[in-house]
């Protein structure tokens, strides 16, 4: 079950991302508009992200769509815990904390852990938005290139 589920995100984001490298936005567009999208899923939003999309592809129409909503098929479920547990350690290291004990439970724990993992969120997002903006770039440049080695030579649109 599990298996099947993760094919299915992978299948989703193919599909979506395949979408996006065959519009008509350039490639940086389609990179940028994916790193926002994985910048904003990153960070625990708690599903608000996916309403700011729409405003975005509604504000700027440079925003290539299928890219943006492609970030939350890459960022599923199933690896969010990980980016959650990726951005405390971070936190943990910017910050300099000493791990929190389950057995000390206090307010000021509380706001420590919070201010770690946001900490650690926000830089996990930046490095994440940066990783996924070049690795789009490169894959909607290669894409277009083999897209435009199969088709017609006078067809001026690939």
């Amino acid at each position: 079950m599990l298996r099947d589920r993760l094919g299915t995100y992978r299948d989703r984001a193919r599909r979506m991302l395949t979408q996006a490298f065959r519009t008509d936005h350039t490639p940086r567009q389609v990179a940028a508009s994916f790193s926002i999208g994985v910048f904003v899923t990153t960070l625990p939003t708690g599903g608000i992200g996916v309403g700011l999309f729409f405003v975005f592809v509604s504000l700027w129409p440079w925003i290539s769509k299928p890219a943006i909503f492609a970030s939350v098929a890459v960022l599923n479920p199933f690896v969010k815990p990980v980016v959650y547990v990726a951005s405390y350690q971070v936190g943990g290291t910017v910050l300099g904390t000493v791990p929190l004990l389950s057995s000390d439970i206090s307010s000021e724990t509380a706001r420590t852990a919070v201010r770690q993992l946001i900490v650690g969120n926000l830089l996990v997002a930046v490095a994440l938005a940066g990783i996924g903006y070049l690795l789009l770039l490169r894959l909607t440049l290669a894409h277009r290139r083999r897209r435009g080695a199969r088709s017609d030579p006078s067809d001026s649109s690939a």
